[in-house]
């Protein structure tokens, strides 16, 4: 499949995701679990960075999520850390899991296969199989959707999630030719400009998601900030606007009402300074259902943009020859 079938894909594989989770062989934890490392990198991290903020009214411990090699010094027993690595076979995950295990750490996996299926198997620890296929950040669906899954199972959230996850599938479908139509005018507007990308902090999971598409589906470079922090330094850079950048803001009805203003008036001011600022409101009745909402609609700005870009938006060779580098040392 290319790129925009996989994107086509995005509803039929939440319905899929939520069938893999309700099979999942998972046991329970003696453990009393103290605080949670969600460890991946890419495509396969991401989905624990976002679940993580969806889960903030909640879970009663830390969430940390990891993109490194190494793991933060307070992980021990009553850590629980989950690895995500679509492949199996990331060298930064496969590293921090070592180092989770060395400290008696409680393991959880999300794969699709590789070493760290292997390593799962051998040591009995809880795992979640993924379909095997196309590339990691096409099977955001299903890794976010087993984040979910892993995080019940050791009873640090409850069970409504497969509710939202079910409307949200109600709300996308209803939504999808409006979904792609905006997306379509979004991605004509980004044409030929940098992208800037603005949320309120709780969407920030969200927001890195749709840089990260435009960044391998598009291959452009462009930035992300959240506010209220962004008003503290960002704000003041933008004296140095101009109208090569273009600002997409997303924009949800449970943003802070102070974040809201705050909103109102960053427009003001950037558009003194470019003629491109385009304000996107997801639709939804939770968090869930907002997040996926706009997750799929910055996955079809990134298709679209890339046909406008005349550029492969499935390619990442330049991905694949970081890593024969890295295979040679």
């Amino acid at each position: 499949m290319n790129m925009k079938e996989l994107v086509e894909n995005f509803i039929k594989q939440l319905e899929e995701a939520i069938e893999i989770g309700e099979n999942a062989n998972l046991t329970s934890c003696d453990k009393e679990i103290s605080n949670i490392v969600i460890t991946g990198l890419g495509g396969s991290g991401i989905g624990g960075r976002i679940v993580a903020q969806l889960i903030e009214e909640q879970c009663k411990v830390p969430v940390v999520i990891n993109n490194t090699y190494d793991i933060p010094s307070f992980v021990g027993s009553n850590s629980l850390v989950i690895a995500s690595s679509f492949s199996g076979n990331t060298e930064e995950t496969l590293m921090a899991l070592e180092q989770a295990i060395e400290r008696k750490a409680e393991i959880a996996i999300i794969t699709s296969g590789g070493k760290i299926l292997d390593l799962a198997k051998q040591r009995g620890y809880n795992h979640i199989v993924l379909p095997q296929g196309d590339s990691p950040r096409a099977m955001l669906t299903y890794s976010l959707t087993q984040q979910f899954y892993l995080l019940a199972n050791y009873g640090i959230i409850n069970t409504n999630f497969k509710n939202e996850i079910e409307q949200s599938i109600l709300l996308l479908t209803e939504s999808l030719e409006k979904i792609k139509q905006e997306a379509k005018e979004v991605a004509g507007k980004l044409f030929g400009k940098t992208p800037v990308l603005y949320s309120e902090a709780k969407y920030e999971g969200v927001t890195i998601r749709f840089r990260q598409q435009l960044n391998e589906n598009s291959k452009v470079l462009c930035w992300h900030h959240a506010l209220p922090e962004m008003n503290h330094n960002e704000l003041v850079g933008w004296a140095g606007g101009k109208d090569e950048y273009a600002v997409v803001m997303f924009r949800n009805e449970d943003d802070f009402y102070r974040t809201k203003k705050r909103m109102d008036i960053t427009k003001e001011v950037i558009e003194k300074y470019t003629d491109t600022f385009i304000e996107v409101h997801s639709k939804g009745s939770s968090r869930i259902q907002r997040s996926l909402y706009l997750i799929l609609f910055g996955d079809w700005v990134s298709v679209y943009l890339s046909e406008l870009r005349e550029v492969d938006s499935k390619e990442v060779n330049i991905i694949s020859h970081l890593k024969g580098e890295l295979a040679k040392i």
